[in-house]
């Protein structure tokens, strides 16, 4: 599509999981020119995988991004990762926690306590847990990726019409789902666009003073789940 339009593009296979897979997509994109920018969106869903992949790809996954990455980003050049609403639904943490999602370094983030298989014993509990650590990771990198004149954020969108999201629409959290879409202050689910016009602010320079944000977009689905027709009896 991109190619279609007249963009020169690259492609590679990257297990985000390793970090030599990682790290080999890193030396191909300098390879190929400055690192300017970087969006990270890989991710699978409570309905696609089991507690330990979730983990293993949407936590360890985006630190080995985070990391790899903000080894080369240049000056002026910004990053997105994209996390969840999901991660707004879940109970606060305590300073210890938040402070050891944010700041353990990547290869020892899995063995944390916190994150063993009976702590974390069903797919959305691990699903939330790495979406909380993305944003937590991210204000924490921001420092790093500043000293190298860089910006990054997170942005946590809610049930937006992706194949991630129609996975979650036809499977067993089906009904929970429409249900958020209905009971959300806006009546809908969002768009991709409507996330790229948020990630085109982060991104350029009319966001030069943003970093280290998080910027939840969902519709008002977690203020119905906290304060309105979606919070627990």
């Amino acid at each position: 599509m991109l190619s279609d339009a007249g963009f020169e593009v690259s492609t590679a296979i990257v297990d985000v999981a390793s970090r030599a897979s990682v790290h080999a997509l890193v030396e191909t994109a300098t390879k190929i020119g400055t690192v300017t920018g970087v969006i990270h969106a890989a991710g699978v869903s409570p309905t696609q995988a089991s507690p330990a992949t979730i983990l293993k790809v949407d936590l360890y996954g985006t630190a080995l991004a985070l990391e790899e990455f903000g080894n080369v980003i240049t000056s002026g050049g910004s990053g997105v990762v994209i996390a969840s609403q999901s991660g707004h639904r879940l109970p606060a943490l305590t300073p210890e926690q938040d402070k050891a999602l944010a700041t353990t370094p990547a290869d020892e983030l899995l063995a944390l306590p916190m994150l063993q298989p009976d702590q974390v014993t069903d797919p959305l509990h691990a699903y939330q847990v790495s979406k909380r650590g993305n944003s937590l990771r991210v204000m924490a990198e921001a420092v790093r990726w500043g000293k190298r004149g860089a910006r990054v954020n997170t942005i946590s969108p809610g049930i937006i019409i992706t194949p991630l999201a129609k996975d979650e629409l036809t499977g067993p959290r089906g009904p929970g789902y429409r249900r958020m879409i209905e009971l959300c202050p806006v009546g809908r689910a969002g768009t991709p666009d409507e996330v790229g016009h948020v990630g085109a602010l982060l991104m350029g320079p009319d966001g030069a003073f943003i970093t280290g944000s998080d910027f939840l977009m969902d519709g008002g689905v977690t203020a119905a789940y906290w304060y309105g027709e979606l919070a627990a009896k």
